[in-house]
């Protein structure tokens, strides 16, 4: 699976900004679809996830403001993106990850920049 992320950019704070998430095949084949965000100097930690059953999780930073959302149709997932805080800059990155015979596959896109300024 491949997946290619869309929709970053600067913005202020307060505002918003929606990612999209496109991918390669049916992501009704991926168990779980979410965004990742890496600040400089900070680790890689989890923004939201939605799994095929439509159950989503949020970081506790996120939630509220943040709505991940997926257009099965489409093979997309989306990350509407609400009244931004700076501390939100980062690279978002979307993940597709696959479970195949007790296997965990994790798919990663490039990344896209979002900054906030103050």
């Amino acid at each position: 699976v491949q997946v290619v992320e869309s929709g970053g950019g600067l913005v202020q704070a307060g505002g918003s900004l929606r990612l999209s998430c496109a991918a390669s095949e049916s992501i009704f084949s991926i168990n779980a679809m979410g965004w990742y965000r890496q600040a400089p100097g900070k680790e890689r930690e989890l923004v939201a996830v939605i799994a095929n059953s439509g159950t989503t999780n949020y970081a506790d930073a996120v939630k509220g403001r943040f709505t991940i959302s997926r257009d099965n149709a489409k093979n997309t997932v989306t990350l509407q993106m609400d009244s931004l805080k700076p501390e939100d800059t980062a690279v978002y990155y979307c993940n597709a990850r696959q479970f195949i015979f007790n296997a965990r596959y994790d798919n990663w896109g490039q990344g896209t920049q979002v900054t906030v300024s103050s």
